[in-house]
């Protein structure tokens, strides 16, 4: 089974995925913005019993804007590392840059009414969220 090992900024926290994402996707809500300072997020959302937090657990610290939705950075350099949405999605969200050797492929994007960030890629965009995670299903326009 393929592994794909990461990493914070300064290293202090490593950790390893197995196998492949459930789903790749380019996330335009303002909560993601705000947390990454970026106009999107790259989400890699895998199952929890295939993310593992290698060394460093004792510099994690997280913060849950909202219940279920814990964002988790490393207290030395302040990277970013993953949110866990176990409790309300069934998946931890790994950013997909910080993965090492990993090639980021979206097949969707979320929350696309709230973009800064136009992209025509031919990819669906979901106003919100696929029915399946709670939301309207709805598709928007590039």
């Amino acid at each position: 089974m393929t592994k794909y090992n990461g990493n914070c900024l300064c290293g202090s926290v490593k950790f390893e995925v197995e196998g492949e994402p459930h789903v790749m996707a380019v996330c335009h809500c303002t909560i993601c913005r705000s947390w990454s300072a970026s106009p999107v997020n790259g989400a890699s959302l895998w199952k929890p019993e295939n993310f593992k937090v290698t060394s460093g657990k004792e510099y994690l610290q997280n913060y849950s804007y909202s219940e279920g939705h814990k964002r988790t950075w490393c207290s030395k350099c302040g990277g970013h590392v993953f949110t866990d949405h176990a409790e309300t999605y069934g998946f931890v969200d790994v950013y997909a840059s910080v993965l090492n050797n990993f090639k980021f492929i979206p097949a969707l994007h979320l929350n696309y009414e709230n973009t800064i960030l136009p992209m025509k890629d031919g990819l669906p965009k979901f106003k919100n969220f696929p029915e399946d995670f709670g939301g309207s299903g709805e598709t928007m326009n590039e």
